[in-house]
């Protein structure tokens, strides 16, 4: 038994990190050498001048993950009633990132996220629901975010040069997957808020497929709390809503927020653009969605590239931009996220085996 916990953990803390980062690096040096071909990378490196403006708004930019960890950690808050301290939501909110980081689409950390909040003392029956909820309310973001964000900006800003083949493979990628999210976003809404007795009755009948059947007690308890929990959350005021989709907001518009400070800093020209600059990162996340990636790598740098090449004028320095974004919303928290975890499943695999 020790020798698979400690082999999972090897796995979990070196093959899963190893394999985004050798992704992400491998279609970063591909481009690299591929626009090399056209121009000179040495050469707008050198001409980056890390000068007070450039290393405010890379700075500002980490700034920016900072209110979008801010904005998670007080929703988690929030959802548990203040059950959970600001430390618990906060470590909560960093294993959940980091599971995001290794799994493919950009919310995969929804799927362990309720072990995290059952580590912290939340019932299982209950984080699974909050996490349904949370996963919830960050659909019913975009879903409700992006009719205004489109609706504000021309369609030749929002989807790039348009009449292209990539501007039109963007733009249909980019509807298609968002009426995907609303419809997933009603079936969570009659799931989790509307008919969870719909849920139970699920859970009710995989009990009893003969597999299941030795965890038939846990998987009904898990239905009966999952029920109560809705319960819960259906009488719970508008205040309580309003302010889970707030922290929901504020940390999406933060992350958003990192890209516009990265173009204050590099392009200071194109600061008349930064609504554009906004609003394509709306576009961008709802297509990483359905990312086959883990945490989209390889297809992040170079839909960034792609998409905001017409905006800085030089493939080079899009790809620049590129790494910058990445390193600062998914690298760092791969890195954190490596360092912490393993020591979180040591001490969790521990306490179940008392």
């Amino acid at each position: 038994m020790r020798g698979q916990v400690s082999d999972s953990k090897s796995s979990f803390s070196f093959w899963k990190v190893l394999l985004p980062v050798a992704i992400g690096l491998g279609v970063v040096v591909l481009m690299f050498v591929h626009d090399a071909r056209k121009e000179d990378i040495a050469d707008i490196w050198k001409s980056i001048h890390f000068d007070s403006r450039i290393i405010g708004c890379v700075v500002a930019g980490f700034l920016c993950m900072f209110g979008r960890d801010f904005g998670l950690t007080w929703r988690f808050r929030a959802l548990t009633d203040r059950k959970l301290t600001w430390r618990q939501a906060w470590k909560v909110d960093m294993l959940c990132e980091f599971t995001n980081c290794i799994t493919p689409s950009a919310v995969g950390g929804s799927s362990l996220g309720m072990i995290f909040l059952n580590s912290q003392g939340i019932e299982m029956g209950r984080a699974t629901t909050l996490m349904l909820t949370t996963l919830f309310m960050d659909e019913l973001f975009f879903v409700i975010a992006c009719p205004f964000v489109v609706m504000f900006t021309p369609a030749a800003d929002i989807f790039a040069s348009e009449g292209s083949s990539f501007s039109h493979g963007i733009k249909y990628t980019f509807w298609i997957v968002y009426m995907l999210i609303a419809v997933w976003t009603f079936i969570l809404f009659l799931g989790i808020i509307w008919k969870p007795l719909w849920i139970r009755k699920v859970l009710d009948k995989i009990s009893g497929l003969r597999w299941f059947r030795k965890w038939s007690s846990q998987i009904q308890a898990l239905g009966a709390n999952m029920v109560a929990t809705s319960k819960e959350l259906q009488s719970k005021p508008f205040g309580f809503w309003l302010e889970v989709f707030c922290g929901t907001a504020l940390s999406w518009t933060s992350r958003y927020l990192v890209v516009n400070a990265l173009f204050w800093g590099f392009i200071p020209a194109d600061d008349k653009y930064q609504w554009v600059i906004l609003a394509r990162q709306f576009v961008i996340w709802v297509v990483l969605m359905v990312s086959p990636t883990p945490g989209g790598a390889g297809l992040s740098e170079w839909l960034f590239s792609e998409y905001y090449g017409d905006m800085v004028g030089t493939a080079g320095m899009a790809l620049i931009l590129a790494v910058f974004w990445r390193l600062i919303t998914y690298y760092l928290y791969l890195l954190i996220g490596a360092l912490v975890v393993p020591s979180w499943l040591s001490k969790t695999i521990d306490r179940i085996r008392k």
